[in-house]
């Protein structure tokens, strides 16, 4: 990587860092009238609220919380992060990643190496036994663990790829046919920032998401900018819009499960309603089994010279 791209790379490891800008940001969301603030004069230097109006709502001082939105966390209580939370009138999503920024858990000082990810068999069986429903198991960062052929059929054939190419954030912003795929691109695009800015939350001694968050920063303008809005979220529950070349135009709900033995490993279902146009194209794909298979999608995948984690 050369010098230039280095310098492009954020350090998402940096917990200080992280806490700060998180603060900043929410900050600058909110708008005295959104809080019940007169708001005096016209012309305000910073976007949002004033760092005296959030602690005015906090019940801190200013000094506190601007220690704090500098990223110095050390010994804040969970009675102020709680209060912080509710002036800044985060989603529980964004309380959890306060949190984990400004206390994060105590770790043992030597790293402990990377831990392999795999699924369990008795999950891999229940992947093959949902016939006709697109199903996959994704991990940390995001990585693609196993699916199911009709995910094959609907998503692409990720067997055709690499296992460290295995990946929602670099299928997304780096294969331009994913834009294709996904009619609103730009939503998925940011929910797939979003999950992973809450992932380094929890996991800033993660090296792989280092280099992950480094070589998209690096190769997409789209994905430096929404990781600069440190926004976050819980993966869910919500409808897609997919663009099938041998399907057409197809609806999917999908459902995102925890897995109890594994708070890394998340079950993804898609659906159609019953007797809609797209449910008759899931049974479609279903039909035509493994000719399905779409393997198009990766055709023009190339992870270039910055490439490699």
């Amino acid at each position: 990587m050369d010098d230039q791209q280095e310098a492009a790379s954020p350090d998402p490891l940096d917990r200080r860092a992280e806490l700060s800008e998180f603060l900043r940001t929410r900050r600058a969301k909110l708008q005295p009238q959104d809080v019940g603030l007169p708001e005096f004069g016209r012309h305000r230097r910073v976007p949002g609220l004033r760092r005296e109006e959030l602690a005015q709502l906090a019940g801190v001082s200013v000094a506190y919380y601007t220690r704090l939105e500098q990223g110095n966390g050390r010994n804040v209580s969970a009675e102020v992060l709680d209060a912080i939370a509710r002036a800044l009138r985060l989603t529980d999503a964004e309380h959890a990643h306060l949190t984990h920024l400004a206390r994060p858990a105590r770790h043992k000082k030597k790293r402990r190496p990377a831990r392999t990810q795999r699924v369990r068999t008795g999950l891999l069986y229940l992947l093959d036994s949902m016939e006709g429903i697109p199903a996959y198991v994704t991990g940390a960062r995001s990585d693609i663990l196993a699916w199911n052929p009709m995910a094959a059929a609907v998503f692409g054939d990720w067997g055709a790829l690499p296992p460290g190419e295995r990946n929602w954030a670099l299928l997304v912003f780096l294969s331009p046919a994913y834009r294709d795929l996904f009619v609103n691109w730009d939503s998925k695009a940011s929910d797939m920032v979003s999950y992973l800015r809450l992932y380094a939350g929890c996991h800033p001694e993660d090296p792989e998401l280092s280099a992950l968050v480094g070589e998209l920063s690096v190769k997409s303008d789209e994905f430096r900018r929404l990781w600069a809005t440190h926004n976050v979220k819980e993966k869910g529950h919500g409808t897609k819009l997919v663009r099938h070349p041998l399907a057409g135009d197809l609806t999917l709900s999908y459902e995102t499960l925890n897995l109890p033995d594994d708070e890394e490993q998340h079950l993804v279902t898609y659906h159609a309603e019953p007797g809609s146009a797209s449910a008759e194209g899931l049974r479609l794909l279903a039909s035509w089994g493994a000719d399905a298979g779409r393997r198009d999608l990766f055709d023009d995948v190339g992870r270039g010279p910055a490439g490699g984690r």
